[in-house]
Formats: C-alpha cells, sequence, structure tokens
C-alpha cells in the first residue's frame, strides 16, 4: 500500500496561518514559526477585545445618562431606582439614546421618576 505524504496538508495550513499573518511587520508575515506566534496572540488580544467592548459600551451609556440626569436635578442611581420602581423598562443603550437624541422624552422620564 502506497504511504501518503503530509506535504499537501502542511502547506495547506501554513499557508492559512501566513495568510492571516500578512501585513504584519517584519519575520513575523513571513516565517511560519513566527507567523504562528503572532497569529495565536493576536487571536487573544481579538477575544479579549470582544468582551471589553461590551463593557466600555455600557460604561458609556452609564455616562452619558449620569450627566443628562445630573442636568436635570437627580443623580443617576436615584433616577435607575426610580425607573425600577415605576416599572419602566428600558435597557441603558435605550435611556442613553433617548438622552442626547429626545430632551423631552427624557425630562418626562426624570418627572416620572421624581413623583414616584
Amino acid at each position: 500500500m502506497a504511504r501518503i505524504k503530509g506535504a499537501l496538508v502542511t502547506r495547506k495550513r501554513r499557508k492559512k496561518v501566513l495568510k492571516l499573518a500578512a501585513g504584519y511587520w517584519g519575520a513575523k508575515s513571513k516565517h511560519f514559526k513566527m507567523a504562528k506566534q503572532a497569529v495565536m496572540k493576536s487571536g487573544n488580544y481579538a477575544y479579549i477585545g470582544r468582551r471589553q467592548k461590551k463593557r466600555n459600551f455600557r460604561s458609556l451609556w452609564i455616562t452619558r445618562i449620569s450627566a443628562a440626569c445630573r442636568m436635570r436635578g437627580i443623580n443617576y442611581s436615584s433616577f435607575m431606582n426610580g425607573l425600577k420602581k415605576a416599572n419602566i423598562s428600558l435597557n441603558r443603550k435605550m435611556l442613553s439614546e433617548i438622552a442626547i437624541s429626545d430632551e423631552k422624552a427624557f425630562t418626562a422620564l426624570v418627572d416620572k421618576v421624581k413623583n414616584v
């Protein structure tokens, strides 16, 4: 029985890694060993970055809501507690969009919270 050589599979694997490393500086885009390390590291950074993006956006929304609340004479925590007591379920993303684009609606929400 004929022996199957692994050259084709190896070449495909190496080409895949080198393609992912295209554009990296220096030997990291040319040499397989260094390219493999760089691609693995960049994959880890990308994985971490996808989680950090969620944190950063939530922080941004909270900052925007807090600033809009302070302009209307209430702090962020009292506002969020009042929304919960008033049974208004809006997420922070939507609240920040309302605070930016529709000031009258946000003022109405703040008034409703203050009355509860």
